[in-house]
């Protein structure tokens, strides 16, 4: 027989009355909202306040609960009900200070009323995760408010200051008579739509279909609910300990990549649906959620981490794999990560092989950045290597991790040609360029890093530049090309751009202190002169040094 679902339209003054006693569930995410969120429904609330008559709807939530009894398990709704305590809390405190007789009736919206003669202490409508009941109680509902509280407290307590202090400011600046209008507003013209069934899984089923439809969470949000949902009562705490404390180290938008990742290690193809369709259809980790967070979602994200970070630790080649890493994160796709996350959850405790394969990895990533291969080839191509790595032969010779002959010949024919008009890699390229120039110890955090011509696009009639390149079309051949391009540690000076080489070198190439960051640069501060036979011994220099990088073979005369 299935559940039994009811669903009814309340107004706010419903509730938080004793017909509802919400406590919002440990395997929920935390509170979120932040200033910007609780403002705009204080700004929508008082511009719907001058329209009082027609009535103001502020959402659905989702509950397990029985009917006939007011206990009532958060399903979906939390940040709703959380920020509406929140404000009727500030509106409460805020005509307390004010002097306002009804500040005191507004309490019973915030707590249902204890009773002096059965020693039953007032209770809160509303009780947050046991992480953070305590706070909210004390500093907002029991309106103890934050002095002495640190500055330095976790996410979700840090909202619930912040939207607090942002209501009780902005309620503050009203007059008074406004405030109670507010109030009386709020509870008696604004509802929300409350579905409750007595099950858990019937509360999940619901809570999934209408966030399919487009209500404001993420894919790994409904993922968690069926996830922690289908796992035993008595494991269901720790394992949500587990996935929040994942979420939190590597923030929401990151955490759901490591999803998006999963689906392609185990799809090997572009997605073909939403995320969330095709992980309930093909990683199903609903169907054993303790391994799947066991096997998979915990180290992986942990690998996603260590990966995004460069955060390797070894006592061996820890500095060199997070150079490559950091390589690897320049590179303008994340279609390398998935391999990249199989590789080094298999072999983390083993830096020889995780530096080979890195090290060959940055190269096929970059090889086809540089050659401009289009999605599909790319997908293709780590498709085939997530395959070698199941196979157990990715560190063959000629496995999908190197790049092919033919590969090679394209990025070095990139290299040779127009780099400065390639925008999307050209960056990439020069900083690539000047590490290995450097010995591959520097270190690009500089706030802004341009790209500038040694000789100019359009060099001023006169100059010396006129003299070195008489020839236009020699000229148009040579400025755009690698040889003549250096980076800087500043924005770039159209009018400084065209200098004479003399001034250019010691006004413009210079940083303040005398001394270029990069050796790119410094090596042109060397040269006397900028003649076609310079550019053209450093053109060929700068491409067989990165051939020498990527191993992609030595320079044939007629490349260059």
């Amino acid at each position: 027989m299935s559940a039994k679902i009811h669903g009814a339209e309340y107004p706010v003054q419903k509730i938080f009355s004793d017909d509802f006693t919400f406590t919002i569930p440990l395997y929920q995410r935390p509170y979120s909202w932040t200033t910007e969120q609780a403002g705009e429904l204080l700004e929508d609330l008082l511009t719907a306040l001058d329209n009082a008559q027609e009535p103001y709807f502020l959402g659905s939530i989702v509950l397990i609960k029985t009917d006939g009894r007011a206990d009532a398990e958060v399903i979906d709704g939390q940040q709703r009900l959380t920020t509406l305590t929140i404000l009727l809390a500030a509106l409460r405190d805020s005509l307390q200070e004010a002097g306002h007789a009804a500040a005191s009736s507004l309490n019973k919206y915030v707590f249902q009323q204890g009773d002096v003669f059965t020693g039953t202490p007032d209770k809160p409508r509303l009780t947050l995760r046991e992480r953070d009941a305590a706070f909210f109680r004390t500093h907002i509902q029991d309106a103890r408010g934050f002095h002495g509280v640190s500055e330095q407290l976790p996410d979700p307590q840090r909202h619930l200051r912040g939207n607090y202090e942002l209501f009780k400011s902005r309620l503050n600046a009203l007059a008074v008579s406004v405030r109670t209008q507010l109030a009386s507003f709020v509870l008696t013209n604004c509802f929300l739509v409350a579905v409750s069934t007595p099950t858990m899984e019937s509360a999940y089923r619901i809570f999934s279909v209408m966030n399919d439809r487009g209500l404001d969470l993420s894919h790994t949000d409904i993922l968690k609910s069926e996830v922690i949902g289908a796992i035993p009562a008595a494991q269901r705490e720790q394992y949500t300990t587990i996935w929040e404390e994942l979420e939190q180290t590597l923030g929401r938008d990151h955490f759901e990549s490591v999803f998006k990742h999963l689906r392609t290690v185990v799809r090997k193809i572009k997605p073909q649906d939403t995320l969330l369709k095709e992980f309930r259809t093909f990683v199903r980790p609903h169907e054993d959620p303790v391994a799947f967070i066991e096997r998979y979602l915990q180290p992986y994200a942990l690998a996603y981490s260590t990966l995004r970070d460069c955060a390797y630790e070894s006592v061996q080649a820890a500095e060199d794999i997070n150079a490559l890493l950091e390589w690897l994160g320049r590179v303008d796709n994340e279609d390398w990560v998935p391999p990249a996350l199989v590789f080094f959850v298999q072999h983390q405790h083993q830096p020889a092989l995780l530096l080979q394969f890195f090290t060959r990895l940055e190269r096929l990533a970059a090889g086809m950045m540089i050659f401009r291969a289009n999605i599909n080839e790319r997908i293709n191509r780590y498709a085939a290597l997530l395959t070698a790595l199941e196979q157990g032969n990715a560190l063959a010779a000629g496995s999908p991790l190197d790049l092919t002959a033919e590969e090679c010949h394209k990025v070095v024919r990139a290299l040779d040609g127009d780099v400065y008009n390639a925008t999307k890699i050209r960056t990439y390229i020069l900083l690539r360029l000047d590490a290995a120039l450097s010995g591959g110890g520097a270190r690009y955090d500089h706030k802004t890093i341009s790209i500038e011509h040694v000789l100019p696009q359009n060099p001023r009639v006169g100059s010396t530049w006129l003299q070195w390149f008489p020839d236009v079309q020699e000229r148009d051949r040579a400025v755009h090309r690698l040889g003549n391009l250096v980076l800087l540690s500043k924005s770039k000076n159209s009018q400084a751009g065209t200098f004479d080489f003399d001034k250019k070198k010691s006004v413009y190439f210079r940083a303040r202190d005398g001394v270029s960051p990069f050796a790119l640069t410094t090596q042109v501060l060397m040269e006397a002169e900028w003649t076609p036979n310079v550019l053209h011994r450093r053109q060929r220099a700068l491409v067989q040094l990165l051939m020498n990088v990527w191993q992609l073979g030595v320079l044939r005369d007629a490349v260059s």
